[in-house]
């Protein structure tokens, strides 16, 4: 474990002072319940707020004649949890993550619900190690291509869904769930959108969210409205 460790500061780019506070960070609550300890959901609850607060101070001082609806849109595109998997993905934090053999073998380890709570625990652990000038360093590091890829601000799914049922005079789109899969700890949500007068399109993700975003996604594309 030390090696593996070992291997994700360098990937990181900071010697952790307290290891016990990664080592938290990386584990599912599985394996921290066998060693009577706690996983890294009370260290993913500091991260969330920690990184929601750094990029918007960063949005805050990159787009000066922006209103705050255009910054809300972007701060909630780049705090996604999404967009945290993503970063789990380039750092493989999903190699490092500790837990049972019964939930690696389901496929935990690659699990994007997963990725993205370890990778908001990561930077809760550097906070609290290292204070806000470091968990800032790691957020401008990994978020700064993210924050400068687009002049304009983007649009979730459901806004532009929205919008555009609302122009074509249809009234507010419809979201209900019509199926759940998966074990509590990995569920898979079933989600249906009606739009008046189009076809319903459904989607599927992690959670609630995930799946409306993806039949809104999904319904789009069957209008031709988005690629």
């Amino acid at each position: 474990m030390a090696d593996t460790l070992g291997a994700l500061e360098d990937r990181i780019g900071y010697r952790f002072s307290d290891r016990e506070l990664l080592h938290h960070a990386l584990s599912h609550a599985s394996a921290a319940l066998a060693e009577g300890t706690f996983g890294y959901e009370r260290l993913e609850f500091l991260g969330d707020r920690v990184l929601g607060l750094v990029i918007a101070d960063l949005l805050y001082q990159g787009f000066p004649s922006e209103p705050e609806g255009d910054l809300a849109m972007r701060l909630n595109a780049l705090v996604r949890a999404e967009t945290c998997e993503e970063v789990a993905r380039e750092l493989n934090l999903g190699a490092a993550l500790r837990m049972t053999k019964g939930e690696d073998k389901a496929g935990l380890r690659d699990r994007g619900s997963v990725l993205s709570d370890v990778c908001e625990a990561l930077i809760a652990a550097l906070y609290i190690d290292g204070g806000m000038g470091v968990a800032r360093d790691f957020v401008e590091r990994h978020w700064s291509a993210r924050l400068s890829t687009t002049t304009m601000p983007p649009r979730d799914a459901k806004t532009q869904l929205q919008e555009w049922a609302q122009s074509q005079k249809k009234g507010l789109p419809v979201y209900r769930g019509v199926g759940r899969s998966g074990p509590d700890h990995a569920p898979q949500f079933d989600v249906e959108v009606v739009v008046e007068g189009v076809i319903p399109a459904k989607g599927s993700g992690s959670s609630k969210r995930a799946a409306e975003q993806a039949a809104a996604t999904a319904l789009l594309r069957c209008e031709g409205i988005q690629s």
